[in-house]
């Protein structure tokens, strides 16, 4: 028969829960801050291509060519987008996971005598 847990217990684990949701804000803040960058990062490139294409579209000598500067730059985004956006959720996935580490663990530590 497990019995209530004392004031002692319930003390230690209060402490590791605070210890652990202050680990768990400083893995997520970082995460946010790395997130930050790489989106910071990926709106640079973009943007980057953006201007490179107008370039090239400006020096177009064709209506095809115009054509198919467009079109290689369509391609080009939309690849760039989906490879980015399944980077940012595999960021995200292993923010999360580390985050919640510290808290499952100081669950399963708690063990009431």
């Amino acid at each position: 028969m497990a019995s209530t847990p004392n004031f002692v217990e319930m003390q230690d684990f209060s402490k590791q829960q605070f210890e652990a949701i202050t680990s768990a804000s400083s893995t997520l803040t970082k995460g946010l801050q790395d997130l930050a960058v790489e989106s910071t990062d990926y709106t640079k490139k973009a943007f980057a291509a953006g201007t490179e294409t107008f370039e090239k579209l400006l020096g177009a000598k064709s209506l095809e060519a115009a054509i198919q500067i467009q079109s290689d730059y369509a391609k080009q985004s939309y690849e760039g987008f989906v490879a980015q956006s399944s980077k940012m959720s595999e960021l995200l996935a292993k923010f999360a996971s580390e985050a919640m580490k510290p808290v499952t663990a100081a669950y399963a530590n708690f063990q009431p005598k």
